[in-house]
């Protein structure tokens, strides 16, 4: 229980007390002449008129909008200890209804392992998961219940989106009912690397909205109510506050039909890890040029490996485009055919080279 302790009135009785101890009684002194009356500063002056226009639109637009939308999420997933011994963990996550007949989107980190999975939609109606069909590599999970007649979000579009604009995020917060936090987009473009899954998730969106456990799988929504990301992490860090990320609507949509219309994904492999090139990445690794893509590891035996493509090569160009972030490239290589070769321009040290990749079908499920 919180105590609220005010200490003002027993200071003020201790000040009292001594005043009444130290001060000698006396009686006022008589003024010797009058006192002169101050003189207007303007006698005919009136307030000014209020303001009738109407406040600018707040975020409780946008929560009763998009809250009936919500769902959360509880997981029970089952380890062993050191013994050997089953112990079951509980968990929560977010989601948000995409289709109107059960279908709902959520991070795959949330339901990954679960043995039993619980959707609570915001009218308190709860629905064991049917069918689950997730995708490790870009966090996504579509989560099916026996549900029709839902209220389904309105989807926005994350390409529209510029640093400074006002998002709000949606979710389970530290599993205790949906809530919302509201910031702003505070980069674009982001990529960050997770440790489980050990993977790297391109093109984010990096908000000031606060971000807490069991939020994860949520909307991140704009000023229209509308969903541009799907929040999936956050940095947490000794004097690190507000950095979060979410996945981009756009982005994210291709990945969630595939899931919905295939159960898994289907994408080219070639087996690189990438990271944008800026000035100070180019010091750090002394390259040759400031601007492109690094491969920072090659899996072995991937594609990449056989063509000969190492760490610390520079990719510049795929297929004659151009690239100069790491989410660019990640998107022509999502965007080419398994099987048919791709042409990949790179600087290793001080020399431009061309060689051709033939990626195979992603080996993760």
């Amino acid at each position: 229980m919180k105590r609220f302790v005010l200490y003002g009135g027993t200071l003020l009785a201790i000040i009292v007390a001594i005043a009444l101890i130290v001060l000698p009684a006396c009686t006022p002194a008589t003024p010797t002449s009058a006192t002169p009356v101050p003189s207007p500063i303007n006698a005919s002056w009136t307030p000014p008129a209020k303001s009738t226009a109407a406040l600018a639109p707040d975020l409780s637009t946008i929560v009763s909008k998009v809250r009936p939308s919500v769902v959360a999420i509880n997981v029970q997933i089952t380890s062993y200890d050191i013994f050997n011994r089953a112990v079951t963990q509980e968990g929560a996550g977010s989601g948000w209804i995409i289709d109107p007949n059960g279908l709902i989107v959520t991070n795959n980190h949330v339901v990954a392992g679960a043995q039993d999975i619980k959707v609570t939609l915001d009218d308190g109606r709860v629905f064991p998961a049917q069918n689950i069909a997730a995708d490790p590599v870009t966090d996504l999970a579509v989560v099916q219940i026996d549900a029709t007649g839902l209220p389904a979000v309105t989807l926005g579009d994350s390409s529209k989106l510029s640093v400074g604009m006002t998002v709000a995020s949606i979710g389970n917060a530290l599993g205790e009912g949906i809530s919302m936090t509201a910031g702003w987009v505070s980069r674009l473009g982001v990529s960050i690397t997770i440790s489980s899954p050990n993977a790297t998730l391109y093109n984010l969106i990096q908000t000031s909205a606060p971000i807490n456990p069991g939020d994860s799988g949520g909307p991140l929504v704009d000023s229209l109510g509308e969903v541009v990301g799907i929040t999936n992490a956050k940095l947490v860090a000794s004097g690190v506050e507000n950095i979060g990320y979410a996945i981009g609507i756009n982005t994210a949509l291709p990945i969630i039909e595939q899931l919905i219309q295939t159960g898994y994904i289907v994408r080219p492999y070639f087996g690189v890890t990438l990271q944008t090139i800026d000035a100070g990445v180019a010091a750090m690794y002394n390259l040759a040029v400031d601007s492109g893509v690094l491969i920072t590891n090659v899996d072995s035996n991937s594609p990449a490996s056989s063509a000969g493509l190492q760490a610390g090569d520079v990719i510049v160009s795929i297929n004659g485009t151009t690239v100069t972030t790491a989410s660019q490239l990640a998107d022509a290589m999502n965007n080419t055919q398994i099987g048919q070769k791709v042409k990949i321009t790179y600087w290793r040290g001080n020399s431009e080279n061309t060689v051709e990749v033939v990626p195979t079908q992603d080996p993760t499920p």
